[in-house]
């Protein structure tokens, strides 16, 4: 379940949100007025959803190449 929090909490609870940023490894979504404004996450989540971005995008890309009859490569035909 998102962490939800209002923007002003930065300031006053700023403990509370690094231990759910880096204990719990979740992201924490920042609001001012009820709309959403930041989000606030560990590095190690970053650089996970960077990854998983990445991987998305190959296989997209796969995907796409097997869709247009690109069959591979075989890889017993290397040796």
């Amino acid at each position: 379940m998102p962490s939800i929090r209002p923007l002003a909490d930065l300031n006053t609870h700023t403990g509370e949100i690094l231990r759910i940023c880096l204990q719990e490894e979740q992201p924490v979504f920042l609001t001012k007025n009820g709309h959403g404004k930041l989000v606030v996450m560990s590095q190690q989540y970053f650089e996970k959803m960077q990854a998983m971005t990445r991987l998305y995008a190959k296989l997209e890309e796969a995907e796409k190449a097997a869709e247009a009859g690109d069959k591979g490569f075989n890889l017993y035909l290397l040796s």
